[in-house]
């Protein structure tokens, strides 16, 4: 019977334990949601934005054959939407380009040039490896003070929240065009994703590369490999 009761003590601290912990998880993503939803603007909306030195377009998977994934076309297309309404002057694309063979920031600055922006309005960050990455060296190495975010809306939250906790004046701009297939994985992935970013912005770890400032008002010609 002791040991009975030893045992229901044990699962029953357990169960309370694990209340807690989901209780946790889901608490601080609906935290970063609220936060991250309320910088949120239209397109429209961004045209009235003062001073806003680059668009930030997250970058995202391209496929074998040199081209943009769904999700990452309709991320450019929309900054660049932006970028002829006059919202800012300059692009700052930020993604993977830590291997030879893989290479998201120069297809993603083809992409734009291809559709009339000229090649020196257009950074690249080659070392945006993850969206905290990206948000760290908008604001340390290429100097960015105000930027719009450019990204998937379930993506902005998090994106948005990270710019905040950095003191950069930020606003996100949705490019959901479409329903992508594997969204509700996604949307799975980003609560972990939040929860693991609200302690990052906390701690604030380097990132994997910093190196000399490229101030986001020069040349993106600069950032040519």
């Amino acid at each position: 019977m002791k040991k009975r009761r030893i045992l229901r003590t044990v699962i029953i601290v357990l169960l309370i334990l694990a209340i807690f912990c989901i209780g946790g998880v889901f608490g601080i993503d609906a935290y970063v949601k609220s936060t991250g939803k309320k910088l949120l603007v239209t397109p429209e909306g961004a045209t009235e934005l003062n001073n806003v030195d680059c668009i930030l377009v997250l970058g995202c998977g391209v496929r074998d054959d040199g081209t943009p994934s769904d999700m990452l076309r309709d991320r450019l297309e929309r900054s660049i939407e932006l970028y002829f309404s006059g919202v800012a002057p300059k692009l700052l694309m930020s993604g993977d380009h830590g291997r030879i063979e893989y290479d998201e920031v120069n297809i993603m600055k083809q992409y734009a040039i291809d559709k009339g922006v000229p090649s020196e309005d257009v950074f690249m960050d080659h070392a945006g490896f993850s969206t905290y990455e990206s948000i760290y060296r908008a604001k340390e190495i290429f100097c960015a003070d105000n930027i719009v975010i450019v990204t998937q809306e379930y993506h902005l939250y998090r994106a948005l929240y990270l710019a905040k906790s950095f003191g950069l004046e930020a606003h996100g701009v949705s490019c959901d065009y479409y329903i992508y297939a594997g969204q509700t994985m996604r949307e799975i992935r980003e609560i972990l994703a939040r929860n693991k970013d609200f302690f990052t912005a906390i701690f604030k770890p380097y990132p994997t590369y910093l190196g000399e400032a490229i101030p986001v008002s020069g040349d993106g010609n600069l950032t040519n490999d």
